[in-house]
């Protein structure tokens, strides 16, 4: 993944009014996954631990958040206990969030003066 981020690497391929709908939508699905993985982990349920990092995977993947992807596959392989691998989860969701935050903010400022770079 370049410098620049995925939401950024994103909008070289998409129109602004597709960009914002899945930025929106996959900053829903971090939101509900990582919830789900938190119940989860609280319950001991590896299952559903396993599931729904599966699905914040696929999700991240889809986006190009390699890191977010990165620390749902690792959990699902089972490599650390579900409570670590919350905390791995929970960090690059959150790092995740705050740059779609960032990025659907530059898109306002900039879709107001007429164009997106």
């Amino acid at each position: 993944m370049s410098e620049q981020g995925f939401a950024a690497q994103l909008a070289e391929d998409l129109s602004q009014d597709d960009l914002r709908m899945v930025l929106r939508v996959f900053g829903d699905d971090v939101r509900r996954l990582t919830d789900a993985l938190d119940a989860a982990a609280r319950q001991g349920d590896s299952v559903a631990f396993r599931r729904a990092a599966h699905g914040l995977a696929g999700a991240a993947g889809a986006v190009g958040a390699v890191p977010l992807e990165q620390a749902c596959r690792a959990a699902m392989a089972g490599e650390r206990t579900l409570e670590t691998a919350m905390v791995s989860i929970a960090e690059q969701g959150e790092a995740v969030l705050r740059e779609l935050g960032e990025f659907l903010a530059g898109i306002a400022v900039v879709g107001s003066v007429g164009s997106i770079p």
